[in-house]
């Protein structure tokens, strides 16, 4: 069964056709801005490389933590073609295709933990810890200070992620990936065990607040104090 994966949620473009973990067409943009131009043309790219979406049996994306507008941009975009396509839309995290983008064995990171971290600004860390490939625990905001303590927890680490150089001291001897969004690899290896359906995850509430009074409606008086 072939499997599509898509991801805006960070710091990339990333679109990929596999079939049993083996990628088939690939594309991998790094990107602040502009997803919304390319996402179209690179499912397009991948999908005329691998022969079309015969066979396609579910499409997954990115749901977070990340950017809310790149992250809702790949969620409408998935979502609309598997309503188009009659196929369900599951959803990962970048934390965990972040983890699955380690170096393959081999690599320093052989056999380590990976702690999956996204720097989240203001003294933030979107982390995320992994040991054999799976989750042994669940993605955080937290404190810098909080992650460095997590990251002390598992000794000799691998870290990955934009977050990653901030938590080195933290890990002694640890491998470091500074892996601005996740690798193409790392996506399909997170899609293979998605089992949920896509909901954007939200660690941290937007900077953006709703306006206290409509339009056109006078502003609250203050009574005299």
């Amino acid at each position: 069964m072939r499997g599509l994966v898509i991801d805006t949620a960070l710091g990339g473009l990333s679109v990929a056709l596999f079939e049993h973990g083996t990628i088939l067409a690939a594309r991998h943009e790094l990107m602040a801005r502009g997803h919304q131009e390319r996402l179209g043309e690179l499912v397009r790219d991948v999908a005329a490389e691998a022969g079309g979406f015969d066979g396609l049996g579910r499409i997954t994306v990115t749901v977070g933590p990340g950017s809310f507008t790149g992250l809702r941009v790949g969620l409408a975009f998935a979502l609309g073609l598997g309503a188009a396509l009659d196929r369900p839309v599951l959803g990962i995290t970048t934390l965990a295709a972040l983890a699955g983008s380690v170096d393959s064995p081999g690599d320093a990171s052989a056999g380590l933990p990976v702690l999956a971290a996204i720097d989240a600004r203001r003294g933030e860390v979107y982390a995320q810890a992994f040991a054999g490939g799976r989750p042994s625990g669940a993605p955080e905001a937290l404190t810098l200070e909080a992650a460095l303590d997590l990251a002390r927890t598992l000794g000799p680490a691998a870290l990955v992620g934009s977050g990653a150089p901030l938590l080195a001291g933290a890990c002694p001897a640890a491998a470091i990936q500074a892996l601005a969004a996740p690798a193409p690899a790392g996506l399909v290896a997170a899609a293979r065990r998605a089992d949920q359906p896509a909901r954007p995850l939200y660690l941290r509430a937007p900077d953006a607040t709703p306006p206290s009074r409509l339009p056109g409606q006078p502003r609250p008086t203050r009574e005299p104090s």
